[in-house]
């Protein structure tokens, strides 16, 4: 008589559990889903190693014809690179008694314990590319404090500064804003009235994005009180494991009735070149990453 072993409930939280997870992961965390991960797919396992390249551009020369144009200089060719580490794992487990409770969420897509599990492991993602921002310092400054009120005149200054520090236009630029500084912009009718918004409003983690002078304005309850981030996603990049590892394991080892359920994801991230100065720090006393 064939019975089920452990191995294969395992195999079956694998095939059912990790398109749910990544679909999840990707949409839900703001700041994960909106930085670069052009080079997501380069990594296999834990400590492989992206880099990403630019070739800078020459100085060039300006040369008059009938006086010096016949001729020209060189230059050497150079280049700046980033190097992104998968060196971090987000993990997250449960010990569970009874395996009642958990057999019988395996066919369920809003499995409470599938969501706590992802919660856990989405909240170290996000808190560690957050962990990264650091705004240039140098002038023009990037970390921008005392901002008490994060008006239409404070937006169009931070588009200026990105102006400025010649963010790509390639890709869109965001801003993540506290529920505070979120607040500012809804009770402005400048900034909120269908006389002064555009009709291309982008969804990302379920929330509608407001698009004021440039960019797409996003509420983002993971930062503290009076902060917000604005940014082009090429600031920073992330590379991460494409499928996550979900495992089920028998306590019985360790003199235990029970089983542990545990996930976990292999990922790294880094600010890219010249990363400090395409992002912008607002706060109002003073800067602290969730």
């Amino acid at each position: 008589m064939a019975s089920t072993d452990i191995n294969q409930v395992s195999e079956q939280v694998q095939k059912k559990w990790a398109p749910l997870f990544m679909n999840e992961l990707r949409e839900s965390l703001l700041l994960p889903s909106l930085i670069n991960k052009d080079y997501e797919g380069a990594i296999g396992q834990e400590g492989d190693t992206v880099y990403v390249s630019q070739i800078n551009a020459p100085t060039g020369e300006l040369r008059t014809v009938g006086t010096d144009a016949d001729t020209f200089g060189s230059q050497l060719l150079s280049t700046t690179r980033v190097a992104i580490v998968a060196n971090k794992r987000a993990v997250a487990s449960f010990e569970i008694a009874d395996t009642a409770q958990l057999m019988s969420q395996l066919d369920s897509h809003e499995s409470a314990i599938r969501e706590s599990l992802l919660f856990a492991v989405a909240q170290q993602v996000n808190n560690y590319c957050y962990s990264l921002v650091a705004a240039s310092t140098s002038a023009p400054d990037h970390s921008i404090a005392s901002v008490t009120d994060f008006n239409a005149a404070q937006i169009s200054s931070n588009r200026m500064l990105a102006a400025q520090a010649k963010w790509s236009r390639s890709k869109p630029w965001y801003i993540l804003a506290d529920p505070s500084y979120y607040s500012d912009i809804l009770n402005a009718a400048t900034l909120t009235s269908s006389d002064y918004v555009g009709s291309d409003m982008p969804v990302v983690g379920g929330q509608i994005a407001k698009q004021r002078f440039g960019f797409s304005i996003f509420e983002d309850n993971a930062l503290p009180l009076d902060q917000a981030l604005t940014f082009s996603p090429d600031f920073m990049g992330m590379v991460m494991q494409y499928q996550p590892r979900f495992k089920l394991s028998d306590l019985h080892p360790q003199k235990k009735f029970g089983y542990l359920l545990s996930v976990d994801i292999v990922f790294g991230a880094s600010q890219l070149i010249q990363g400090s100065v395409k992002h912008i720090q607002t706060f109002n006393s003073a800067w602290v990453n969730p």
